[in-house]
């Protein structure tokens, strides 16, 4: 067999519908959009879940159940690994990182996370921190304050 010779198996290759073209293709003259109104049109019809002005299922059923979605506990989040950027025996605090640009946005609090080395002393206060984070820096002889 050689790549000239390729061919696709038998069906797998339809034909795409031409619309508009002649009347013995079934989808001529209007292309199987019917005469005028609004589906005839260039960029016609509705909207998903139009009812035709009438009020929409989605308006209509009651509505239940409450989200606590827009009061939940936001923190920045901050590796391990960002903190060597401190000399030793630094307070690491949530202010000092937004200075250094460590930190974007505080958000509701700075919670460590425990990704990466650490390679120096630091006393690190936080809102938060993973276990593995606070393992690592008590490891490299630091403390892990709670604010």
């Amino acid at each position: 067999m050689k790549l000239n010779e390729l061919e696709y198996n038998a069906g797998a290759v339809k034909a795409r519908k031409r619309l508009g073209r002649g009347s013995s293709s079934g989808t001529g003259k209007t292309s199987g959009k019917g005469h005028k109104g609004q589906n005839a049109r260039s960029g016609g019809g509705v909207r998903p879940g139009f009812e035709g002005g009438q009020l929409p299922l989605y308006l209509r059923i009651p509505k239940r159940g409450f989200s606590n979605a827009n009061f939940k506990t936001r923190y920045a989040t901050i590796n391990v690994s960002d903190l060597n950027c401190f000399e030793n025996d630094t307070v690491v605090t949530p202010e000092l990182l937004f200075e250094t640009k460590k930190l974007k946005n505080q958000l509701d609090g700075v919670k460590i996370l425990g990704n990466g080395a650490l390679e120096k002393k630091l006393i690190v206060r936080a809102h938060k921190f993973s276990n593995s984070a606070k393992n690592i820096i008590e490891k490299a002889g630091g403390k892990a304050e709670v604010i």
